[in-house]
């Protein structure tokens, strides 16, 4: 059950991110950032994860993954201006 859990919220801040990643990659004037946050949400990803770990050989902490879902979300919704180019994006359309 845990285990179930926790993989269904890997994958679905994975989805998370590297949507806001490609909000950011398109929409705006910073496509840099968006472009570090696509990369960036491949470690949620479990299978990309899981092959990392494989090949490095340590897992990556639950610390290290939360702090960087932190910062992710932070720098996008404060200083990315995440809900701008939402706006701005469905304003194209």
């Amino acid at each position: 059950m845990k285990q179930g859990v926790i993989t269904f919220l890997s994958w679905f801040f994975a989805i998370v991110f590297s949507v806001i990643g490609l909000i950011n990659s398109f929409v705006g004037n910073d496509p840099e950032f968006g472009i570090f946050i696509v990369f960036a949400s491949l470690l949620f990803y479990p299978p990309i994860r899981f092959a990392i770990e494989k090949k490095l050989g340590w897992r990556m902490p639950k610390l290290g993954l939360t702090v960087l879902a932190i910062f992710i979300l932070w720098s996008s919704l404060g200083v990315g201006e995440l809900i701008d180019k939402i706006q701005m994006a469905l304003s194209m359309l």
